[in-house]
């Protein structure tokens, strides 16, 4: 009777092969990269920030909201609150 029949060891290469394919696909998988997208409304923002087209009236409203936030001073509308949110309290409540 033999012991180590020479059938045997050949079996346990499909098994081998089986997962060294499986490496390999992961390794492949692995060096993919990652893909950064810009949108077309993001380029534009850049551009006008890049070549100085700021809103001027913007820029000074919001430079005085900072002001007055950071001075303690900034008052919210409590009437002008509860109108903008009062549409999505509706919406909430009838699903």
């Amino acid at each position: 009777m033999k012991i180590n029949d020479a059938g045997r060891i050949n079996a346990i290469n499909p098994y081998q092969r089986s997962t060294e394919s499986q490496r390999q696909e992961q390794m492949k998988k692995s060096t993919r990269k990652d893909e950064v997208s810009i949108s077309d409304e993001a380029i534009k923002l850049l551009q006008a920030q890049k070549s100085g087209k700021i809103d001027t009236e913007r820029a000074n409203k919001i430079e005085s909201l900072k002001q007055q936030v950071s001075a303690g001073t900034y008052q919210v509308d409590a009437a002008k609150l509860a109108e903008t949110l009062a549409p999505y309290f509706k919406q909430s409540s009838e699903n």
